[in-house]
């Protein structure tokens, strides 16, 4: 009985040493999350660092910014890239002179 609880003693106690090694060898940023360490190579390699959420400035996850959809096509945009006249929002500039064209007099109210 004695040889069990020393083998989980010495399981525990080698666990708590490689996490501290662990730690120890990872670079540290200030306001960086330990918890994400192990993914930092994957985000560093695809220029993201994971769900459409980006760092600021201090280093913490800024909000995802709005997403917007095209009233000529339907795709989704983000705001700051986005075409914006009157109420509407496109795409592209292109999206929306081809809305406009299509779409003359109907948007205008009635005399």
């Amino acid at each position: 009985m004695r040889q069990i609880l020393l083998l989980v003693l010495l399981f525990v106690v080698g666990q708590w040493f490689v996490k501290t090694l662990r730690r120890a060898q990872m670079p540290t940023r200030p306001g960086a999350d330990p918890r994400d360490a192990g993914q930092g190579a994957a985000r560093s390699a695809n220029g993201a660092s994971g769900a459409g959420a980006t760092r600021g400035a201090n280093g913490q996850a800024a909000l995802p910014e709005p997403m917007v959809r095209c009233a000529e096509c339907g795709v989704h945009a983000p705001r700051s890239e986005s075409v914006n006249v009157g109420a509407r929002s496109f795409c592209s500039a292109e999206h929306a002179r081809r809305y406009d064209a299509r779409n003359v007099g109907q948007d205008r109210p009635a005399r």
